[in-house]
């Protein structure tokens, strides 16, 4: 999907719905924010990066200002949760090894996920798996959190506790856009929402049944 007549800002802290039917734009507005779609029209910056004037070699610097969190969580399932965290943080750059197990062990504790660092994520649920999508995509201590369905293959009181991490994040001041089809659990947690609708994005004050 193209996206046109995209006028929004997001702020540092907010918390923001991004609703729409399948194939109305979501992902293609994902995707621009963190490089994998160029901006070949307009202007849009994203964690202080110029989106049109991106360069190749500057979308892995973007991503160090982001976490994104993906539905079906894609983490390494021949490795333990520790060995998760730790390849993303020598990815990034990192090279102390004091410094990684503490930042691995801090991200942990602020998901919840004490005592999980040896267990392969094959041997976790659901929930925690994506705990450990969240706690991995909080290593670099992003700005966003851009999270792509995160609930979507999850029970409802599994999406309600993961969505109550998220909102606690933002809370504590790293923006969260998470795109979602989970309308009921959205009204029982009332925040700012965007609507891709056609490939346009606008601001709506509710959720309206015609979108779902």
């Amino acid at each position: 999907m193209v996206l046109h007549d995209v006028n929004i800002s997001i702020h540092a802290g907010e918390f923001i719905y991004l609703i729409g039917r399948t194939g109305s734009g979501k992902s293609s507005l994902l995707k621009t924010l963190y490089g994998d779609l160029p901006l070949k029209k307009g202007t849009g910056e994203c964690c202080g990066f110029d989106l049109q004037k991106l360069k190749t070699r500057e979308i892995p610097y973007l991503r160090r200002k982001l976490g994104i969190v993906f539905q079906d969580f894609e983490l390494l399932t021949d490795r333990s949760v520790h060995d998760n965290l730790e390849f993303v943080l020598r990815a990034t750059g990192w090279t102390d090894k004091r410094a990684m197990e503490s930042r691995i062990q801090s991200v942990l504790d602020l998901v919840q996920l004490e005592g999980k660092q040896q267990k392969f994520t094959h041997e976790l649920s659901g929930g925690e798996q994506q705990r450990v999508a969240i706690a991995r995509a909080l290593l670099n201590t992003p700005h966003l959190i851009l999270a792509d369905e995160p609930t979507g293959n999850l029970d409802p009181q599994t999406s309600l506790e993961i969505l109550n991490l998220l909102l606690a994040i933002s809370q504590a001041g790293t923006t969260v856009l998470m795109a979602s089809h989970d309308y009921a659990t959205m009204q029982k947690f009332s925040s700012r929402i965007i609507l891709c609708d056609n490939g346009s994005v606008k601001e709506m004050t509710e959720i309206h049944a015609s979108v779902q």
